[in-house]
């Protein structure tokens, strides 16, 4: 079984690596554009923590993703050694596009399963997950 999720896993990226560059993003920077569309103007820390990433990593991340006019990151008027990452419009198309590509290949993946086979497996590999993330024992 283990084999299994690694190669679906490999597969998808693989998939998902070639979608994005369809439209123009980088693997990676999916994560920070969706967290942006759900809550756009959060902190480069709260980023940080949503995504499950340390504060280098997101500072990178949001540097190369402000050279591509994808968002823009200002001081945030609370704290001026913080700072806040807006989308930019170009950003919020973006993140469209991408809900739009995610749909797409979920419906790839999941082709030849019944609706009921869709759900149980969604639940069941967010049980894998919450298993995995868990310190171990």
């Amino acid at each position: 079984m283990s084999y299994q999720l690694l190669r679906a896993a490999r597969l998808h990226r693989t998939r998902a690596a070639s979608y994005l560059a369809e439209i123009g993003i980088h693997p990676g920077q999916e994560t920070v554009l969706l967290s942006l569309a759900d809550n756009d103007g959060q902190s480069m820390t709260a980023l940080s923590v949503a995504l499950g990433v340390k504060p280098p990593t997101i500072t990178k991340m949001i540097a190369r993703m402000g050279t591509q006019g994808l968002l823009t990151r200002s001081t945030a008027e609370q704290d001026k050694r913080s700072f806040t990452v807006t989308l930019t419009d170009l950003g919020r198309e973006k993140a469209t596009s991408l809900k739009k590509l995610w749909k797409r290949l979920e419906k790839e993946a999941m082709s030849g399963l019944e609706e009921r086979d869709r759900k149980r497996f969604s639940k069941l590999l967010g049980q894998v997950s919450t298993n995995l993330a868990a310190p171990e024992a």
